[in-house]
């Protein structure tokens, strides 16, 4: 869109409402207070603000001075925006009118700016109401797989792909009765027809590569590998164009080509951990099968470095999905497709792929999946395959398989923050009795100053017995006794408060002075003075009168 001058004349009686908005900005106009107009024109349907012509009727056109780089302009709105953002530069005979053209937000997808959805009110820009927000979210809501291909037909499926699927079906649900039905039959029990009709889902899932091409071109993966993260061509490309089940098991092997594995030694044993989980990267997989959204023109992308795999997928989480959350909700962007992978058990019905790549990582003593990266446009998987401390794989070893098939996937979260030495969340804080009770963690202190580490067992195991103190502290009496020592050294002068508090490091104020009272109470100390200029004695010292308050 490109504006003539004779448009300007044009729009100067026209109505400013949902697709026009006037700014005089004669000599200049924040680009953070543009960036929010045009969010709230995308998300109002699109339309242009117009920068040197008055708002208020009858209109004049006076001209702007404002981004004299017009292009530099758009370019920094749709690095905010990712908005496809375009401008007209008119030089009109009464002045400079610089427009810039917003369209329509996509389908489902509000578009926010400094972390909020814009909408406008007469001269001003106010955040979306709920409502409003809860009606553009709900567009998302059909679940484009299970909509008809159309044009598509039998001819156009994979029937190895669909015998494949079968096997599995049969293999999960045990009815043998799938083997006598036909591969429609199949397909329409599976619902991956509809009324005879092939749905998205069949051609995600069972398409040839010609059909696929033909009727969505973006189903597809392409895996990379790099040696490195420089820009460049990859050392191997790989294009899967066609059905999911025709390419599930060559993709994996196409990654376990360069998948090392790591050799711990845990006493007579060796501990062999791969680097990429053969699990954990098929749930990955599976997930971006799931949830990418088919209706963007993008495809998925798998890139493997020597210790860490990408997943990248178009479309970002879907709706009230997000990294804080992901462990608890399930809301598959394609369901079709999501049931039909259920069926044969690639996937859990209760949507618990994610919740097993979080419990295996940590298993493995691998840092949990990360989607840095991510935004609303893109879903980025992050799996760092390295193993980052061998003696918690020993420690997780004599904790026992038995015992860990009982853990939850909060246990494990909990447990990797502990190793880590993280805080741990207030979600997490109703499982720790649990595995204190296990022994397999601990806690000492009280109140605000509670602390949790590993077991005494872990670091007898490792030979770090002395860690284990460090981690610790020392016991209630050791750190009287501390105390108490300081206090007879220094007698002569007597002790303050805050030198008190330099003996004992690691404990809090509070904690100190509890220490310093039951010493007191205990008859092994005095104080001479008050508050915290108080100087304190050994009891039994010769020539020194306690205090009345002593």
């Amino acid at each position: 869109m490109s504006w003539e001058p004779q448009k300007i004349d044009e729009i100067l009686d026209s109505t400013e409402g949902e697709n026009l908005e006037f700014k005089t900005a004669r000599h200049n106009f924040h680009f953070e207070e543009l960036v929010k107009y045009c969010a709230a024109l995308a998300n109002e349907g699109g339309g242009s603000i117009v920068l040197g012509i008055t708002d208020k009727r009858p209109r004049k056109v006076f001209g702007t001075h404002a981004f004299q780089q017009p292009e530099r302009t758009r370019s920094g709105l749709i690095d905010k925006l990712h908005l496809n953002i375009t401008f007209s530069d008119v030089q009109h005979s009464d002045g400079r009118v610089l427009a810039f053209h917003v369209p329509a937000r996509p389908t489902g997808m509000p578009i926010k700016a400094e972390g909020v959805y814009w909408s406008r009110r007469g001269d001003s820009l106010i955040p979306m109401g709920e409502d409003e927000l809860r009606r553009i979210f709900s567009e998302a809501g059909r679940d484009f797989s299970s909509e008809i291909c159309q044009g598509a037909s039998m001819n156009d499926l994979d029937l190895d792909a669909v015998e494949d699927f079968r096997r599995r079906w049969i293999a999960k649900s045990g009815n043998q009765n799938l083997a006598t039905l036909s591969p429609d039959q199949l397909l329409s029990d599976a619902e991956a027809l509809s009324d005879n009709q092939m749905t998205y889902a069949a051609m995600v899932l069972f398409g040839t590569r010609k059909a696929v091409g033909r009727h969505l071109a973006q189903a597809e993966f392409i895996f990379e590998y790099r040696r490195s993260g420089a820009s460049g061509p990859a050392q191997q490309r790989r294009e899967f164009r066609q059905g999911f089940f025709g390419f599930y098991d060559p993709l994996w092997n196409l990654i376990n080509l360069r998948n090392d594995v790591q050799h711990f030694q845990s006493g007579l044993f060796v501990l062999d951990i791969p680097t990429f989980s053969e699990r954990v990267v098929r749930e990955a997989v599976l997930n971006a099968v799931s949830h990418r959204d088919y209706q963007l023109g993008g495809s998925v992308f798998i890139r493997q470095y020597p210790r860490r795999l990408t997943v990248e997928s178009p479309g970002g989480f879907p709706v009230g999905i997000t990294t804080e959350n992901i462990l608890d909700r399930q809301s598959p962007r394609n369901r079709r497709i999501a049931d039909i992978l259920a069926k044969c058990g690639l996937v859990e019905c209760s949507g618990q792929g994610m919740n097993l790549m979080y419990e295996l990582s940590i298993q493995d003593s691998k840092s949990i999946p990360d989607f840095t990266g991510t935004d609303q446009y893109q879903v980025v998987l992050n799996l760092d395959g390295k193993v980052q401390d061998p003696r918690f794989l020993q420690f997780l070893e004599k904790v026992g398989r038995e015992t860990l098939n009982l853990f939850s996937t909060a246990d494990f979260l909990l447990l990797d923050c502990v190793h880590r030495g993280k805080n741990i969340p207030n979600a997490l804080q109703k499982r720790l009795q649990w595995l204190v009770d296990k022994g397999i963690i601990e806690c000492f202190g009280r109140g605000r100053g509670v602390k949790h580490i590993l077991s005494r067992r872990f670091y007898k195991m490792v030979d770090k017995k002395g860690a284990y103190t460090r981690k610790k502290g020392l016991d209630r009496e050791t750190n009287k006794a501390l105390l108490l020592k300081h206090i007879q050294e220094n007698a002569d002068s007597g002790s303050r408060l805050k030198e008190l508090m330099q003996v004992l490091p690691d404990l809090s104020d509070n904690q100190v002075k509890k220490l310093i009272a039951e010493l007191k109470k205990e008859g092994k100390i005095f104080h001479v003075g008050a508050t915290r200029a108080a100087l304190w004695y050994p009891a039994d010292m010769n020539g020194i009168v306690p205090s009345k308050n002593g």
